[in-house]
């Protein structure tokens, strides 16, 4: 019988230990959890993961106003079974959709439309870049380019945001991500154009605008030159 499920719960904070059979992933939507399983122990917070392998012990307690969502499930996908850190950084879809899930948990019962977000969360966990392995100064940049890739931005400028040296933040940017920052900028602006072209019908010049980039043509250069095709090739 599968045991693959997806609740909202919340805890107390008298401290609590067990393991289980499945593996379980907890993501807060309110508040935080201090736990410790495996080499993990402390707070894991809103855009945070927790991940529980099967039979893996953990203590845990939290506030007992806090809430999260809990996956239960049988399988993993390789990213997450391959990871050595139990607590890892999620991306923006994947809180959006935790935050989608916690709605619809609250309006109504349908075990059809449970049974597909426990199978979209699963294919979102698969796209997790596992942030984890981050060092902390360098996610803090990785933070601010995502939250805006509309801006302009230098290596001076996110060395400083890292309190590193330019050489430094260069060096464990690259060990870290293992891409160059701008390498790793230009990534992102480029997935966001494609989606943005592929999805909406907003205008190449807003798109542009948006990732980044001052001109159209420049964006339309770039483009082509990372995908192999030009902005129009994508558009519906």
């Amino acid at each position: 019988m599968s045991s693959n499920r997806i609740s909202i719960r919340s805890y107390t904070n008298q401290m609590r230990s067990h393991f289980h059979e499945y593996h379980q992933l907890v993501l807060p939507l309110q508040g935080s959890i201090n736990i410790q399983v495996g080499n993990y122990k402390g707070l894991v917070s809103i855009g945070d993961c927790i991940i529980i392998k099967a039979g893996q012990r953990h203590d845990f307690f939290a506030d007992e106003a806090a809430r999260f969502i809990v996956v239960d499930l049988d399988d993993l996908p390789n990213n997450i079974k391959d990871s050595t850190t139990e607590k890892v950084s999620i991306d923006t879809p994947l809180i959006a959709f935790i935050q989608f899930v916690d709605k619809q948990l609250n309006s109504q019962v349908s075990h059809t439309i449970e049974i597909t977000m426990v199978t979209l969360f699963y294919q979102l966990l698969a796209l997790q870049p596992l942030l984890q392995k981050v060092d902390k100064r360098i996610a803090k940049v990785i933070s601010i380019i995502s939250h805006d890739l509309s801006k302009s931005y230098s290596n001076n400028e996110f060395a400083q945001y890292a309190c590193l040296s330019v050489t430094q933040f260069k060096k464990i940017f690259k060990q870290s991500i293992g891409l160059s920052c701008q390498k790793y900028l230009t990534k992102l602006r480029m997935e966001k154009a494609k989606a943005l072209i592929t999805h909406t019908d907003t205008p190449i010049s807003i798109i542009a605008d948006l990732c980044g980039y001052q001109s159209p043509s420049a964006f339309s250069r770039k483009f082509k030159d990372y995908f192999g095709d030009t902005p129009k090739s994508f558009t519906f």
